[in-house]
């Protein structure tokens, strides 16, 4: 199959029927009309073989995984997820791992209603990049150097479930419930919007949850203190295990959002949050004081030597 009849094939009709789409795939660009007035957050994010997703992860997996990474960065703006570029490059010409790939991004796309308007293929060492755009009023992208010392954190869903995932395929698992986090998570995008407005600030956590609360901080200007017994670890890890709690706390790969919120929008917050299926957890609150500090019932924790994933940190 040519280059061509592969892009017809599995991925012009996930072009949608969006009437924004002035111009999808097909030409040599998309043409498109974002609504009057409102503003364009951009994003990009890669899966590499090897390095995201192991050999041997299901190709429906890569397809749904791509764009929920993607789609996280959007919620941690605020914005509304829109239109899609993909650009793929696989070893060979395998229909049934398009099949596939193409089946699991288009269940992704229509829960979002995100519609693919372009991209490139080429052949290679597999990988896959999405360039995943949405839309905002203007002025009201959440940001990360916004928070207030005072205002409370907050985390989604629950935290370590996707290491604790890669940590069992490694051990040669290959089916189960607890590999889901890591083969294909579900970040809680639908509640970016909401936040506008409501939150000081938000970050999605993909390298790990303290990594990401410390791009925050720096950006803020601002310290934090994290209370170890509220934090939502997912199901099989437990606390008191060291290695265990690392996972939760610098594993990496979860895709919830970390927020901030003055005390007094707390209520406003996770009612919405409630509404809209999302578990919201305060695990903290920023200080005038800079560092990062944990403590478990008034006892100091260290940190990890390792606060998260850094693909090009180096190893001594």
């Amino acid at each position: 199959m040519g280059e061509f009849d592969l892009i017809a094939r599995y991925f012009a009709p996930l072009g949608g029927a969006d009437p924004e789409v002035r111009l999808g795939i097909g030409d040599d660009g998309a043409v498109l009309a974002p609504p009057a007035g409102d503003e364009l957050v951009v994003t990009c994010d890669s899966l590499v073989e090897g390095i995201h997703l192991p050999a041997g992860a299901p190709a429906v997996s890569w397809g749904r995984r791509l764009l929920a990474v993607n789609l996280s960065d959007l919620g941690a703006m605020g914005a509304t997820p829109r239109w899609a570029l993909l650009a793929l490059t696989i070893p060979e010409d395998d229909t049934f791992w398009l099949e596939d790939f193409a089946r699991g991004f288009g269940e992704r796309a229509r829960e979002a209603r995100v519609a693919l308007v372009g991209g490139n293929t080429t052949r290679g060492p597999r990988a896959a990049t999405l360039t995943l755009l949405g839309t905002l009023p203007p002025g009201s992208a959440l940001r990360r150097n916004t928070g207030r010392a005072g205002d409370l954190v907050l985390v989604t869903g629950v935290l370590g479930a996707a290491a604790l995932g890669r940590r069992l395929w490694d051990r040669g698992v290959r089916a189960g419930r607890r590999l889901e986090p890591y083969l294909d998570p579900d970040p809680p995008w639908r509640l970016g919007p909401f936040l506008r407005g409501r939150a000081t600030g938000a970050i999605d956590i993909s390298d790990g949850f303290l990594a990401d609360l410390g791009h925050l901080l720096e950006a803020s200007g601002t310290g934090a203190e994290i209370e170890i017994g509220a934090l939502p670890l997912a199901p099989g890890l437990d606390r008191v295990q060291g290695g265990d709690l690392e996972l939760a706390l610098a594993g990496g790969d979860d895709y919830e959002l970390c927020v901030t919120v003055s005390e007094e929008r707390l209520g406003v917050l996770t009612a919405g949050a409630r509404d809209l299926g999302v578990r919201l957890t305060r695990v903290g609150c920023l200080t005038s004081e800079p560092g990062l500090r944990l403590s478990d019932g008034g006892r100091g924790v260290p940190t990890p030597r390792v606060m998260g994933h850094d693909h090009f940190r180096s190893v001594s």
